[in-house]
């Protein structure tokens, strides 16, 4: 693979090799097997802790390597491009640390952030509920407090690691107002929280997805994070980074699609000489390229405006609609390059093709990012220059 990162500092730089050398190593050659017997990779979590990589935006006070969001989402896009399951997992892990790392308390943070960080804790987000759809505030799971503890009772939808994380990160409904949510951390093994069957998935099959159920599930009052009524505000501002998340594996898993279809084109030969010598496919391939590129830099812009302490909801918004919908045209361009192979198990195409199309769907569908993109056009206030770090 060619050097196509941008990297800040030299430190930064060392880091992606790492993660390069890890990935090849150690993820690459579990990926395609895992993915088939849809097996958690629950020891690839844990290694991936023990090297650092599931606390990298964080505070190095509680475990963290306190990096720029530039350098982590590069790490995910590294990680993507080889297995989509991990990448997207250790996005959701820390989408379920942020609201700890944001509102929580001193003593919440010192208490439960560094074995989260650590990987010894894997998290799990919990907001959508199946009849909600992308309306969070219309979700019915509720939190009554009972004294010193809060009772929920509900069942949340479409929860990654659903089932296999050890911690929730849970958004509940503490009073009939609209946006009367609070959020609250519950251990896996609290009684009365139970995962349903997992989902049936067409990819990210290595990536377990379950409605988790709460029946009565009481958690003491220090297991909220921040005031009764901050959740739904709590999960917005986390989507933000969290829709980068995606954004990023989305760029790995198109960069892992054209990287397999450059490697086939130079090997398979018609009409005497090799197919990516022909200009039909090589313009496709050629598009993939630019289309990776586009990609690329739309979702380090919005890091980059996230790590200067600048607005950036519309640009993650962006990031993510663009990268999610370039990897569904570029996997489903690699498929056609390799022809009949390409929609063989043999080669790993087809499933970054099925990978792909749930990266337009998650973190708030492609749709969604649309009306976020268009309202903030709507009211825009700050102009173009806090676009520009």
């Amino acid at each position: 693979m060619t050097a196509r990162r941008v990297l800040p500092t030299d430190e930064a730089t060392d880091l992606l090799r790492l993660v390069r050398d890890l990935a090849t190593r150690e993820l690459l050659p579990l990926a395609a097997t895992a993915e088939r017997n849809q097996a958690f990779p629950r020891e690839t979590f844990r290694l991936l802790g023990r090297t650092g990589l599931l606390g990298l935006p964080y505070p190095e006070e509680y475990g963290g390597s306190g990096l720029p969001y530039e350098v982590y989402l590069q790490v995910l896009e590294e990680i993507g491009s080889v297995w989509s399951s991990v990448g997207v997992g250790v996005s959701v892990h820390a989408l379920s640390c942020f609201g700890l790392a944001t509102v929580g308390t001193e003593e919440q943070k010192r208490s439960w952030l560094p074995d989260m960080l650590g990987g010894d804790l894997l998290g799990g987000y919990c907001l959508s509920e199946a009849h909600a759809g992308s309306d969070p505030a219309a979700m019915r799971t509720t939190a009554r407090r009972e004294g010193d503890e809060y009772v929920l009772n509900g069942a949340k939808a479409w929860t990654t690691h659903g089932g296999q994380a050890d911690f929730y990160k849970v958004m509940a409904r503490t009073s009939t107002e609209r946006n009367g949510i609070s959020c609250f951390l519950v251990p896996a093994d609290t009684p009365g929280l139970s995962a349903d069957a997992p989902e049936d998935k067409m990819g990210l099959t290595g990536s377990t997805t379950a409605t988790m159920l709460f029946d009565n599930v009481r958690i003491p009052v220090e297991r909220r994070l921040g005031e009764e009524g901050d959740g739904l505000k709590i999960a917005l501002a986390g989507l933000d980074s969290g829709r980068l998340g995606i954004a990023a594996v989305a760029v790995g898993l198109a960069q892992g699609a054209l990287d397999n279809a450059v490697a086939y084109a130079k090997e398979r030969e018609t009409f005497g000489k090799r197919i990516i010598d022909h200009q039909g496919l090589a313009f496709v391939l050629a598009d993939a390229e630019a289309a990776i590129a586009s990609a690329r830099a739309t979702t380090l812009h919005a890091a980059r405006l996230k790590d200067a302490g600048l607005p950036f909801s519309r640009e993650a918004s962006i990031a993510k609609l663009v990268a999610t919908d370039n990897a569904m045209k570029v996997t489903t361009d690699a498929v056609q390059v390799l022809g009949g192979y390409g929609y063989t198990r043999d080669f790993p195409v087809e499933r970054y093709m099925r990978e792909a199309k749930v990266m337009q769907i998650f973190e708030g569908t492609n749709q969604i990012q649309r009306m976020v993109i268009s309202r903030g056009l709507e009211n825009d206030n700050h102009g173009t220059i806090t676009r520009r770090p």
